[in-house]
């Protein structure tokens, strides 16, 4: 993997770690997982390593514009500076952010969700599963919001996961009318309004009602508010909340 300020080289890719996936513990997980992905395929990327910043998409979630435009810019001109084209990023609201608001400021990149990334290399037969490590699991796919309604995307996460052989289910609530599992809007960062229920819980729930061991996610946040929902039902021992990039991380036995 190459720093793009220590190599001084232009690879094809830029792959966008995120907050969540550099300093997460658990999303940290799903940043090697992927990283392993990307070396099997021998893809060309970089990172940005300690240049990386904060693309400001939780503080315009939260509503102050000024401190978004500040990390925003800041960001542009790191991305020009390197002369950056196309960017994959784990996380959707990354995704989102780069792809749909970044050009109002000057920012214009061809930009992945690393569900649509894995797609494509299980499309053009660069990505290929012959174990059976999952063929005894039941996966339930959770729909990211700003992967989901936010950009129209609900396909390729489940094509990807259809590519292990493990018997997918759907929540009875999925795609455009699945529930968001109460994360979003900067409301990971705090707790509900006084007498309303946790609506990770309601997700967590939902998540369980299908019988499934295996939840997947394709978001840092949905990961750590579904986690906590198992947590706090106790099934965390049952059930498991893996990441795409986990799941197929795992049936290349990597």
């Amino acid at each position: 993997m190459a720093n793009l300020h220590a190599e001084g080289k232009k690879p094809e890719y830029l792959f966008w770690v995120g907050c969540a996936g550099a300093y997460d513990d658990r999303y940290k997980k799903v940043t090697q997982a992927f990283v392993k992905i990307l070396a099997h395929l021998g893809t060309d990327y970089a990172v940005l390593g300690t240049e990386e910043t904060c693309n400001g998409d939780p503080a315009r979630r939260a509503g102050n514009e000024m401190l978004y435009q500040m990390q925003a810019l800041q960001v542009i001109e790191t991305l020009s500076n390197y002369e950056v084209k196309k960017i994959i990023t784990c996380c959707p609201h990354c995704f989102n952010i780069f792809k749909n608001e970044y050009p109002d400021l000057g920012g214009h990149y061809e930009v992945m969700h690393h569900s649509q990334f894995l797609r494509k290399m299980f499309d053009e037969g660069k990505l290929n599963i012959d174990s059976n490590v999952f063929e005894d699991k039941t996966i339930t796919f959770h729909d990211p919001c700003y992967l989901g309604r936010g950009n129209n995307e609900y396909e390729s996460p489940r094509e990807v996961i259809a590519r292990v052989r493990a018997k997918n289910v759907e929540m009875a609530r999925n795609k455009s009318f699945g529930l968001c599992c109460g994360a979003g809007g900067a409301q990971m960062f705090k707790e509900a309004e006084p007498g309303n229920k946790e609506v990770y819980t309601e997700r967590t729930e939902e998540a369980l009602e299908t019988g499934a061991n295996i939840v997947a996610t394709a978001c840092p946040f949905c990961m750590t508010m579904l986690t906590d929902g198992l947590k706090y039902k106790e099934k965390e021992e049952e059930v498991k909340n893996f990441d795409i990039a986990e799941i197929i991380a795992r049936g290349l036995g990597l």
